[in-house]
């Protein structure tokens, strides 16, 4: 069976990926953004390409070579590099699955099919089954977010027997506001020892958060904040995704300021203008 070095645990950084004002994707700050999240923010585990990262609105071309970025810029500063690997197209999540294995990374995770979707556990766990397969090396983890996917399927009923049917099952990305269902999943797996990481930025960085969520929140806003706090130019989403608003910039700024959150207080203009 598959098992991580160490177990997956503590903050996990759920990765942005930069792009330019013409969506293309910045490779070159990514070991500056490692360094970032390292030196200044602590975090020793990552996971790439999930929604934050717009994995979904990536070639499979550029999601192997931004897996391929991390691995390499976090070797010897990160502990655990994961790399989502969801895609619509089974094969598509297969290819993936054996590149993370290839280039080294420390497991894999996807998310359930959200155009022809799973209608049970079952269906799910066999559409899970053969993506796990594919890296049967690396623990594989299932990235629950049925706002996205729509697939309504209960996360504790899908832990439900998992193992027997995906022995390198090491646990779940939970990002739902469904906290009976998260509770249920932690209670009734402790033997297990599964990772369970929790996603919903609505319930983190409280203060801060309730500010932006009322000005609108999402992957744009997320990468203007980045560009703030970091320095580091984040750029805009890719279509059809829309870039964060100046006004939403700017009122950012201005609070994040207040609850001193930011190292850069005279941002280059360039930095700025790529959010917004």
């Amino acid at each position: 069976m598959a098992a991580p070095k160490k177990r997956l645990q503590g903050l996990v950084a759920a990765t942005i990926t930069p792009m330019t004002e013409h969506g293309e994707i910045n490779y070159s700050v990514i070991g500056q953004y490692v360094d970032y999240l390292v030196e200044e923010q602590g975090v020793k585990s990552i996971f790439v390409n999930g929604t934050t990262g717009e994995g979904l609105s990536l070639s499979i071309s550029e999601r192997r070579r931004v897996a391929e970025e991390w691995v390499t810029e976090g070797r010897n500063k990160l502990e655990q590099v994961v790399i989502h690997v969801g895609a619509l197209s089974l094969k598509e999540s297969q290819e993936l699955a054996k590149h993370a294995a290839e280039i080294g990374a420390d497991g894999i995770a996807a998310i359930a099919p959200f155009f022809l979707k799973p209608w049970n556990k079952d269906v799910l766990i066999n559409f899970l089954k053969e993506v796990a397969a594919a890296a049967p090396a690396l623990p594989f983890y299932y990235y629950h977010i049925p706002a996205l996917t729509g697939v309504k399927i209960r996360a504790e009923e899908l832990l439900d027997g998992i193992q027997e049917k995906i022995p390198t099952f090491q646990g779940l990305k939970f990002s739902d506001t469904d906290l009976l269902d998260f509770g249920q999943c932690v209670d009734q797996n402790r033997q297990q020892q599964f990772a369970f990481l929790f996603g919903v930025d609505e319930f983190c960085i409280q203060r801060f958060i309730n500010f932006v969520v009322k000005l609108g929140f999402g992957v744009a806003q997320t990468k203007a904040i980045m560009t703030l706090v970091s320095g580091i130019p984040m750029g805009p989403p890719r279509l059809p995704l829309e870039k964060a608003s100046r006004e939403f910039t700017d009122n950012a700024e201005a609070k994040l300021k207040s609850l001193d959150f930011l190292s850069f207080t005279d941002l280059k203009d360039g930095n700025l203008e790529a959010c917004s």
